[in-house]
């Protein structure tokens, strides 16, 4: 395939690269000269393991050369990947200026190109960039004419520096967002040499992918290191604690609890939580992270009363007490607390939960009913036609059964709050919590 790669910092410089040597014929484009001649020299302008000896081999190989001509690359190619960057403003706002300007370049190129063309964005942006800022400067750029003739696609990065040319050949997936079938094959194409599966979703879930990537491992690295402290302090060794935590590939290292929905609760996870954070306050040591995780555990509890107070309805119907789905466990259930929040805002609430029912509930959750919420029997409904019946509001605390249930009942009139985030949209199985 031709392939122009603009903006010929650490990614372009790489993708140009390695795109050249999957055998595309590819054109980088820049509009510093001293990096256009550095390339066209089969020099690296940047400092990467094996980057200088690829570079060489591909320019002296004439599948990659260097231009600072916009006009030149897209005449020269029939796909553009934009690699610019977009660096951070003091408060944290994305400079895209120079996504504009090359936009606005590839637009005006294509003013005297007649065939169609795609422009693939892999530069880090946020939702909604690629359609209010790149699409805008395409546009601009193109003129109206070229309305149709331009497909556009987002394609980001997911390379470490210095292992960015192993990482672009076996990373975990080739991530592409486009609303355009044959764009997305385009894109299957060029990356057909990587390996590692295709997917091809959204504009928007591409564009916010990285973020959530990168905002992960920032999380990571600050949650072992917090975790290193209070071994520290606590008199355990902290590389051999997170050894052990490691091994444990069902739950910790794994996609458990990384689902979309509301609080937790339980038993555990409060408790222990509350508990290291105890230990570690009585030695004088700050967890900033570990801190913050109750706090926003309760702004969930708070969005949730939040959706349903803005309803303005007062007969409200909640499917899901306990704290977890499948269990009878109601200590610490976020789902009591709302429960009990909205019981306090004047609103009507009847329950819905065939696990929780006074008849069937001994020794420790029988005497959380019995002391903390006492009033629990005269909330439960029997079955899904009586909830259904009486609310407004209809709050959906987890993806299950009786969840199906009640939304096969449901009338127009119904206002349906989904805490689930989306998981009613998917198989019980695909959902439920580990």
């Amino acid at each position: 395939m031709r392939v122009s790669v603009f903006g010929l910092g650490y990614v372009g410089c790489v993708t140009a690269a390695c795109l050249a040597r999957a055998g595309h014929e590819v054109v980088g484009v820049d509009v510093n000269p001293d990096k256009v001649a550095m390339i066209n020299d089969g020099t690296s302008p940047i400092v990467e393991p094996g980057l200088g000896e690829l570079l060489r081999d591909v320019v002296e190989g004439k599948q990659l050369r260097a231009t600072a001509s916009s006009l030149d690359a897209v005449e020269a190619s029939d796909i553009a990947l934009i690699c610019v960057g977009t660096p951070g403003r003091p408060n944290g706002q994305l400079d895209t200026s120079a996504l504009e300007r090359v936009g606005d370049g590839i637009g005006g190129a294509l003013r005297a190109r007649p065939r169609a063309y795609t422009v693939v964005l892999r530069s880090t942006v946020l939702p909604g960039t690629t359609e209010r800022v790149l699409l805008s400067a395409l546009r601009a750029g193109a003129g109206p004419d070229a309305e149709g003739s331009v497909r556009v696609a987002v394609n980001p990065e997911f390379m470490r520096e210095g292992s960015s040319l192993r990482d672009y050949a076996t990373p975990a997936f080739t991530l592409v967002g486009t609303d355009e079938p044959e764009t997305a094959d385009i894109l299957r194409s060029l990356y057909v040499a990587v390996e590692a599966p295709f997917v091809h979703t959204t504009v928007r879930t591409a564009e916010m992918a990285k973020y959530v990537s990168n905002a992960f491992h920032a999380l990571k690295v600050c949650f072992a290191n917090e975790i290193a402290d209070a071994c520290e302090t606590l008199g355990a060794d902290a590389q051999d604690v997170m050894r052990v935590f490691m091994m444990d590939r069902k739950l910790n290292i794994s996609d458990a609890y990384l689902r979309p929905g509301f609080a937790f609760g339980g038993s555990c996870l409060p408790k222990d939580l509350r508990a290291l954070i105890y230990a570690a306050g009585a030695a004088d040591l700050t967890l900033p992270v570990l801190n913050a995780i109750m706090p926003s555990n309760d702004g969930q509890i708070r969005r949730g009363l939040d959706a349903v107070l803005r309803t303005r309805k007062r007969r409200v119907g909640v499917v899901g007490l306990s704290f977890k789905a499948g269990t009878d466990d109601l200590r610490e259930s976020p789902m009591v607390l709302l429960v009990e929040a909205l019981i306090g805002k004047g609103c009507d609430v009847r329950v819905l939960d065939r696990n929780v029912s006074i008849a069937r509930l001994v020794g420790a959750n029988r005497r959380y009913i019995e002391e903390e919420i006492p009033h629990i029997a005269s909330l439960i409904c029997e079955s899904p036609e009586t909830l259904v019946d009486h609310a407004e509001v209809l709050v959906i605390s987890n993806a299950g059964e009786e969840a199906a249930a009640v939304l096969s009942r449901v009338r127009p009139d119904h206002q349906v709050i989904d805490l689930t985030r989306g998981a009613l949209r998917r198989t019980p199985a695909t959902t439920a919590a580990d």
